[in-house]
Order: structure tokens, then sequence, then C-alpha cells
């Protein structure tokens, strides 16, 4: 593990596709109505408070994933317990990921191929990816980060030569005050995606230029967030708060409706590749956490033997974790607050208080012995 390194150019590249990801697939912020950018805006603000805490972990512990130094915070055996939880924490988002994916193919493209067939070519190209290893995944997210920003900037022209933006449908701003905008923002968009920067705790020690980790994520976070409140505006201003809130992937449902001069038209197909893109390596991160940090955990020298049976784990949990896409979406409502509030703010929160005063008392009995 200590061999691998990539760059901060790199690092900042997966943390912009990371926090695109899925984020930019369902209608975030839709309980907000017109005023979704705001709640948006709002959880990129609370994500990049999240982050300090993180990174301040990570500043105790330079040389240690997220696996390794709860372990030194929560002592042995009640550490390793919590590393476990991480570990099937990263592997259940992972397969979270993988169903929204494999749902938005079926629905809309391959209608008449079995969910599990999707998710199945999507779960063995991921497993090359880790075999290859995450310098790999760092590089080919670079070719990727150019293709994703041109088709962005190609959509973005072509809805406004197709005379589809109605900015009308953004106002009133604040119809119904700040209660719902607050509300979405601690329910949404403050757990999701921004404050997923955690999976990165179990990266930051492989980067080679670590004193630029923290401007790096913080770009990344930036630059996805107004990309985020970008798209989520165009897609309001073009389909309407309702149809936004009812419409299972507002943003193709956006792209569908472009047509230009009689010729250009049906692109939602297109944008598809822009989609699967961040889902890719959103999917792909969350899997490399989940394989190193079980390597970590139970000393396993070579990482890749996991990539095939936590892979299959990842699959087979995408198809179970609801009967029906309509109850995947319930369930998930439930999850992002029950699940992704302890794993991402709470427990950092509290390993970071513990490790503050662990540190404390060691610098305090090195100046006493030093005396």
């Amino acid at each position: 593990m200590d061999k691998i390194k990539i760059s901060a150019a790199q690092l900042f590249v997966l943390v912009f596709l990371f926090e695109m990801g899925s984020s930019i697939l369902f209608g975030l912020g839709a309980n907000a109505k017109q005023d979704a950018w705001i709640a948006i805006l709002l959880g990129l603000a609370g994500g990049l408070i999240v982050f300090f805490v993180h990174y301040r972990l990570f500043l105790f512990y330079p040389e240690l994933v997220l696996t390794s130094y709860i372990q030194k915070i929560a002592g042995k055996w009640p550490g390793k317990i919590l590393a476990l939880f991480y570990i099937t924490y990263f592997i259940y988002i992972a397969a979270r990921v993988l169903r929204d994916f494999g749902e938005l193919l079926v629905t809309t493209v391959y209608t008449n191929t079995p969910l599990f067939v999707i998710n199945t070519l999507m779960v063995l190209t991921i497993i090359y990816g880790i075999f290859k290893g995450l310098e790999v995944i760092a590089r080919v997210g670079q070719i990727y980060f150019g293709i994703v920003y041109f088709m962005a900037i190609l959509g973005f022209l072509l809805i406004i030569f197709s005379g589809l933006i109605h900015f009308e449908f953004l106002k009133p701003i604040l119809e119904n005050g700040w209660k719902p905008i607050f509300n979405t923002f601690l329910q949404q968009t403050l757990l999701f995606p921004f404050s997923e920067i955690l999976v990165f705790t179990m990266i930051y020690p492989f980067v080679n230029e670590p004193r630029k980790i923290k401007f790096v994520c913080i770009g990344g976070m930036i630059l996805s967030g107004i990309n985020i409140t970008i798209t989520v505006i165009i897609t309001i201003s073009i389909i309407g708060p309702d149809l936004y809130i009812r419409s299972n992937f507002p943003l193709l449902t956006t792209v569908g409706r472009i047509q230009l001069a009689n010729f250009i038209e049906r692109l939602d197909s297109l944008f598809l590749l822009y989609l699967i893109i961040g889902g890719f390596f959103k999917i792909s991160l969350y899997f490399y956490a989940a394989v190193l940090g079980t390597a970590d955990l139970f000393q396993f020298k070579k990482k890749e033997n996991l990539a095939f049976p936590i892979g299959l784990i990842v699959l087979l949990g995408s198809t179970a974790i609801a009967s029906t896409f309509a109850e995947f979406i319930k369930e998930f409502e439930f999850i992002r607050v029950y699940l992704n509030l302890p794993f991402e703010i709470i427990i950092p929160s509290a390993l970071l208080l513990i490790a503050f005063f662990r540190n404390k008392e060691k610098k305090t009995d090195t100046n006493i012995n030093r005396n």
C-alpha cells in the first residue's frame, strides 16, 4: 500500500467526479421546490465544515487510513468493530449507487435487459479497475474530467440556443420562507453529496503532495457544488418545480427536451454517458475504500484478492436492497438521515474530540519528560 501514490491534481479530479456522481441524477433538494439551489449552496457550506473535521483527523494521523486511526483513537477492539462498521457502510453505499445507475439504464435505454445483467457489467469493470490500482483509476479520471466538462458546456449551449429556459419558474424566491430550505439542507443536501467526502479519508495518505490536500479538496468540492447548483437551476427553469419533484430523473427529462433546427434532438442517450462516468467513479471510490479497509483491518498483503468477493457482495446487495425502484427511493430517505448522519458527521466529530484530548495529553507528557 505504501507504493500507491497519486498527485494533488488527480485527487482534485477524483473529488470533483465523486461529488458530481449521482447528485445530478435525482432531484437534489426537491423538497425546497424552486429554492432547491439555495439548499444546495447551504449543503456545500456545511460539507466544507464537515471536510475540515475529516481533514483534522488526517493531520493527527497523516500516514494512516480511517480504518487504522480509528483503532488508535477508540482502542484496539472497539476500533476494530467500528472499522468493520465503516467497511460495511462503504459496501452498502457502493451497492446503493450501483442500483441507482442500474435503474437509470434499465428505465431509459435497456428496458428489456435485467437489472442484474447491467449491474454485473458495471461491477466487473470496477473490479478490473481495482486490480489495476488507484493510480490507474486516477489517470482515467483525468481523461474523463475533460470529457465531462465538454459535455456539460455543450449541453448548456444547446439548452440556451433551444430557448427552453424560463427563469420565472424560479420565482417566487423564498415563497415558503427559510423553514423548508433548512429542513432540506439538514435532511438531504448536507449529507448528500458533500459530506460523503468522508470516503477520501481512505485515500489521503497516498497523495504525494499532502500539503495540497486541503486546498485541492476544497477546490473540488466548490467546483462540483457550483456545477450541481447551475444544473439544478437550469433543470427547474426548464421543467418547472412540480415536474422536478415528480420526475425520477429530472436531468434526463430536461435534456430530452432539447430540439434545435429540427435536427439536433433526442440527446438524452448521449448525456447518459455523462451520468454513467460520474457513477462509475463514485462506485469505484466506495468500492476501493471497502477493499482497502478490509485489507487493512484483516492484514491482507494483497488487497486485489479481495476485489472479487467484495464485488460479489456489492452486486448481490444492489439487487437485494429493494424489490422495486419506488421502495428503493423511499428507503433512501430513511438511510440518508439514520446512516449517513452518524457515519459522516457524528462519529468523525466524536473521534476528533477524543484525538484532540489524547494528543494534548501526549504533548503535556512529552513536555514534562523534557523538563
